[in-house]
């Protein structure tokens, strides 16, 4: 069972593919396939009414030099996606370059590009208020909200930054706590119950509070690739929820140090708010007693491959097995957002830091669905 795209995003998209982009077209004089692909990233996500909800009724009042349009650098930082540029310097230099693409952010030629300092403070602002989060909820909501998607792949994928790794602070590290007794208690004793583990607390918690615990600073991450060998990186781990048509449900970034099984029921409570599921996929990284029960209390079915830590590996049935082979969308689509949408170049959104041009990134307070 795949998930097929409603008629009326179908409708939407041959509407905009014949007579929108035509239209465009005429007026511009010749139009690029990456600057197409960005009339559709524009028309599709609607970032600009965002924007103006967000800052529309403020417009206008105060004293001082009016600010930039914001609408305009929003636009920018989703082009800047989309044309996969590294940097916010490469996107000023081609905005400065291509009089197309600032008429399409909706900068007025008139006029000078915003200053380099502008265009760190406006992302600072839209990392702080959830832009891209709230604009993606939306897109998902709109598009497959009333869907029934077959299954959603749940994989992380690294994100390598140029990036110190935070210090801890020392206030918060705890003691380590004395390790009780070995072998029976002796007659009389009470010993505590053992503390729940993380996913076990984590069933308890509401999904802010579960977010609220992730480390979300840049850290040392170690995994097993696809052929087995252990790779370490340095920086962030990008953890989604991909639905059975390859478009991303939800995301999440975490440090490099969080485990994957850690965001797994983060991500099925963001995803079930968005869509519904009947599979939930995942690798032996999420094999947990917990988050099966907590994905079939939902009415859902997890096919999460078993580890079995010294012991005999449980195999799929016939039927679940052939629906778990279909779980590699979610790298596809990890390497997409790698390699067509800059998500190989930084990891934006989480943590107090400075980007690759030096802009400051404001760390955000939930860490749900950052930048892409």
């Amino acid at each position: 069972m795949h998930t097929t795209l409603s008629p009326v995003t179908v409708q939407r998209f041959s509407s905009l593919q014949g007579e929108l982009i035509g239209l465009v077209e005429q007026d511009y004089k010749g139009l690029t396939p990456k600057l197409e692909q960005i009339i559709r990233a524009f028309e599709f996500t609607q970032i600009e009414l965002a924007v103006y909800r967000d800052r529309g009724y403020a417009q206008g009042r105060g004293v001082g030099q009016p600010e930039a349009d914001r609408c305009a650098l929003a636009c920018a930082f989703l082009a800047k996606a989309v044309l996969d540029l590294k940097t916010t310097r490469a996107l000023m230099d081609r905005l400065q370059a291509d009089s197309k693409l600032r008429r399409l952010c909706g900068f007025d030629l008139r006029f000078a590009l915003p200053s380099e300092s502008t265009f760190s403070r406006a992302f600072e602002e839209f990392a702080t208020s959830e832009l891209i989060q709230r604009v993606h909820a939306s897109m998902i909501k709109d598009t497959l909200g009333e869907q029934l998607i077959g299954h959603i792949s749940r994989d992380s994928t690294a994100i390598e930054v140029r990036e110190s790794i935070a210090k801890k602070d020392k206030a918060q590290v705890l003691p380590a706590k004395p390790k009780g007794k070995p072998g029976r208690p002796k007659k009389g004793e009470v010993r505590p119950p053992p503390e729940p583990s993380p996913l076990e607390r984590q069933r308890g918690q509401t999904l802010e509070q579960m977010l609220f615990e992730l480390d979300t600073a840049c850290a040392t991450g170690t995994k097993k690739n696809a052929q087995g060998y252990k790779i370490s990186w340095k920086g962030y781990k990008l953890h989604l929820d991909t639905a059975c048509c390859g478009v991303p449900i939800s995301a999440v970034l975490t440090g490099a140090n969080v485990h994957d099984s850690r965001v797994a029921l983060p991500l099925t409570r963001i995803s079930a708010k968005r869509v519904d599921a009947c599979y939930e996929l995942m690798d032996a990284a999420y094999c947990s007693t917990v988050i099966r029960e907590d994905i079939e209390a939902a009415g859902r079915v997890p096919l999460i491959d078993h580890n079995p830590r010294k012991g005999e590996k449980r195999e799929f049935a016939p039927h679940e097995a052939q629906r778990y082979k279909i779980r590699s969308g979610a790298e596809r689509c990890n390497a997409r957002l790698k390699d067509e949408f800059g998500a190989r170049h930084h990891g934006h959104g989480v943590g107090t830091r400075c980007d690759d041009d030096g802009g400051m990134a404001q760390k955000a307070q939930n860490p749900c669905d950052d930048s892409l």
